[in-house]
């Protein structure tokens, strides 16, 4: 019955999201607003570009109280560590247009980095800008772009929400191995699983 509720929810998050897309971005595509700055849980402002590191940069969009996001948020400093160790900078968006004023406000989002001691910057994507002009679907959902800011991987962080232990396809890590490698990435999409963005529809 959970894995049932869990399946359920991600067909509606993702139809819902499926009528209200204003672009996408494919493998290969340039990434857009890269110098838009958004508000840190720090205070300060940052940009994809402020992020991005020699090889590359991880994008992922997520929010407060997804329950996908509360079983992937405990792997989400782990990304960071591998990130670094790659050269590739990490930021995690919140496009939660339509519950900023509540679960996903900025002080919600200062609680949540606070009481899980994010290592990275969690930032405001204040009129979901970001989240539809790449596409996001779905919290968490990743983007991984190479040292020229070209889309390289984009889908789910790994093949197991319920437990870190029982990942079998570390998609997310193994495509930044494959950048810090100079190698193509071999799985550069997956289908991306969460509930749907909260975002501005105009």
């Amino acid at each position: 019955m959970k894995r049932y509720l869990f399946i359920l929810t991600l067909f509606i998050s993702v139809s819902v999201w499926a009528g209200n897309n204003t672009g996408k971005l494919s493998i290969g595509e340039q990434a857009v607003f890269t110098e838009f700055k958004m508000t840190d849980v720090s205070g300060k402002s940052i940009s994809l570009a402020d992020a991005k590191k020699e090889n590359g940069l991880l994008v992922l969009f997520s929010c407060n109280t997804c329950p996908f996001v509360k079983k992937w948020e405990g792997r989400y400093n782990d990304l960071k560590s591998w990130a670094d160790q790659n050269k590739v900078g990490m930021i995690v968006l919140n496009s939660n247009y339509q519950k900023r004023s509540g679960d996903d406000s900025l002080e919600e989002m200062k609680a949540k980095a606070k009481t899980q001691d994010y290592k990275f910057h969690y930032v405001v994507d204040e009129n979901s800008q970001i989240a539809n002009a790449f596409g996001a679907q779905v919290t968490p959902h990743a983007f991984l772009f190479d040292n020229n800011m070209k889309l390289a991987y984009k889908g789910a962080i790994d093949d197991n929400y319920d437990s870190a232990d029982q990942v079998s396809k570390a998609y997310v890590k193994d495509a930044i191995g494959s950048l810090a490698e100079g190698e193509v990435v071999a799985v550069p999409e997956t289908n991306p699983v969460g509930c749907g963005i909260k975002r501005k529809l105009d």
